[in-house]
């Protein structure tokens, strides 16, 4: 007999994901079935994000009317904003639980209290791993959270701190679980996956795990490795590109610039130089040249130039990145840059229009390249947008196929590419 109903809803990236697949787990373990809407639900989960602001604000808003509508319900809220905004939660569900993301697999112990409770501090347990990874055929693992920067516009270090890694066996047991549950994509995710291993006994790095992994896991199956910051990639980079070298690893990089200005990289804090992100792009160009490299960008960080916003234009326009994450700077309580003189809203917004019609004009001409190809895919989800599936060619550009299902679709098929937009495929699969 289910020992309650509970409702699980989730804010935020791959590392979210991951917990909120952990507390799925351990709440089954303990008796307690899932519900796929609050009205049903004893207990309602919000799994939040702290990133930006206007996600806060979702999350607030959310929040609100949660408290309004299911009054007399269990409410715990998870995650990062838990633990970087607990007074904001507080302040607006009065009654609500608060679990940092460090110990989720406390979340049947929050549940289960009879009152409300803050768990805030602790250390992740990474001797706890769900049992069940793989949602379809894509699984997303974590190998570690925190990192070694104290960037001036972050609040993810105040929710995530330093370093803290997956001992590699954990890691590969649950890529090899994963596999055998059905996931032929591996999505190795972490707050910077290239700081992999500082914080362990003799230092494994993230090529030592991938390695590993490639020389114990058997199966079909693909990597992806997550975001790495330039300063710990650059570290690896040599023994990285040479993992890469495996056809089981996806040709995806994802390594965030936020600025082509020095000046302003400065001022961020972070803890490299434009000329060191070009050496490290030369470099994964020069070995995978149909890469897809994927970057982040900030517009309108506190001390930005007209002159820095030209130099991000010009880096953008002499790289050609495959993706570019933009983002208009949005204040974070708890960071330095909250504290500097801000950019108006307008500014922010008229350079963010400048650089994504850059974005999407280079993207259309990369992904239109594509056109009338043949190629192979990895058939790994169903596609949302459209009636089809979605497949990843083998340097992870989406290609979505309409007309199948994911159902009876091949895990690899050869697909014929006939339309593009500025970040994707779109393909025919071919008979074999």
């Amino acid at each position: 007999m289910a020992a309650g109903k509970y409702y699980l809803e989730t804010y935020g990236c791959a590392l979210a994901e991951y917990e909120s697949n952990l507390m799925e787990d351990l709440m089954g373990r303990a008796g307690y079935a899932r519900v796929d809407s609050p009205d049903e639900a004893d207990v309602i989960i919000i799994n939040t994000c702290a990133v930006r602001l206007d996600t806060e604000q979702r999350i607030a808003d959310r929040l609100r009317e949660i408290s309004r509508s299911f009054k007399g319900r269990k409410l715990v809220v998870a995650g990062c904003l838990a633990k970087a905004r607990p007074g904001l939660i507080s302040r607006i569900a009065p009654d609500a639980s608060l679990l940092a993301p460090q110990v989720a697999h406390r979340i049947v112990e929050a549940v289960a209290a009879p009152g409300r409770v803050v768990l805030l501090d602790g250390e992740r347990d990474t001797s706890v791993t769900p049992m069940r990874l793989a949602r379809g055929r894509i699984a997303t693992i974590m190998i570690q959270e925190g990192c070694r920067n104290k960037c001036a516009y972050c609040i993810t270090k105040v929710s995530r701190g330093w370093p803290k890694s997956y001992p590699p066996r954990a890691i590969v047991e649950m890529v090899e679980r994963s596999v055998r549950q059905g996931a032929v994509e591996i999505r190795l995710t972490g707050t910077d996956t290239a700081a992999y291993g500082v914080d362990l006994p003799g230092r494994p790095s993230l090529a030592d795990l991938v390695g590993m992994i490639l020389d114990k896991v058997e199966g079909y199956y693909r990597i992806r490795i997550g975001m790495m910051t330039p300063e710990e990639a650059y570290r690896i980079l040599d023994s990285l590109l040479d993992v890469y070298m495996d056809p089981r690893v996806y040709k995806f990089f994802h390594i965030p610039v936020q600025s082509g200005s020095n000046r302003v990289l400065r001022i961020m804090g972070r803890k490299y130089t434009v000329e060191d992100f070009k050496n490290i792009h030369r470099n994964v160009k020069s070995r995978f040249p149909d890469s897809l490299f994927a970057t982040d960008i900030i517009v309108g960080h506190p001390g930005e130039t007209e002159d820095d916003f030209h130099d991000t234009v010009s880096l953008v326009e002499e790289a050609r990145f495959e993706r570019v994450h933009l983002a208009q700077y949005s204040i974070r309580p708890h960071t330095r840059a909250a504290s500097m003189p801000q950019l108006s809203d307008s500014i922010k917004k008229a350079r963010s229009t400048t650089l994504t019609r850059l974005i999407e004009r280079i993207g259309s001409e990369i992904y239109g390249s594509y056109v009338g190809r043949t190629v192979e895919a990895t058939i790994v989800s169903g596609s949302y947008r459209e009636n089809g599936v979605t497949g990843r060619l083998d340097n992870y550009f989406p290609v979505i196929i309409p007309g199948a299902t994911i159902d009876v679709a091949p895990i690899r098929s050869r697909v014929r590419i006939v339309g593009s937009s500025f970040f994707d495929l779109r393909g025919v699969m071919l008979e074999e």
